[in-house]
């Protein structure tokens, strides 16, 4: 008998390598078709300039409005009084407390309720 068997006329070992092909073509096939589904596309410079621009806009704008924001929060008058009050029932700090009250315009029991919750 010759070192290869043939069966009916087939190889035995030109057999079993014509499946590993075919199970290596049908991965590199999904593959393909995956690869295929979704076009690169190129990323330009100057698109990713400025969409950092943009970001950094929004970014200036955001700082911009939170010291608006502050700005308008000094002009509030509160008492000392009512700040004392707010730091020793609530146990929080005196900028805590300032800050709660400044945003509640000076009202002690707004600001109270606040922090309460």
């Amino acid at each position: 008998m010759a070192e290869t068997e043939e069966i009916n006329g087939i190889d035995e070992n030109s057999d079993k390598k014509q499946k590993k092909v075919s199970k290596h073509d049908s991965g590199a096939a999904d593959l393909e078709r995956v690869t295929d589904y979704a076009e690169e596309k190129e990323i330009l410079s100057n698109h990713i300039t400025n969409a950092a621009n943009l970001f950094a806009d929004k970014r200036n704008k955001e700082n911009e409005e939170k010291l608006a924001k502050e700005r308008e929060l000094q002009k509030v008058q509160v008492k000392k009084e009512d700040i004392e009050i707010i730091i020793r029932e609530m146990e929080v700090s005196r900028s805590v407390a300032e800050e709660t009250l400044r945003v509640h315009r000076g009202n002690i029991v707004a600001a109270l309720e606040s922090l309460t919750n």
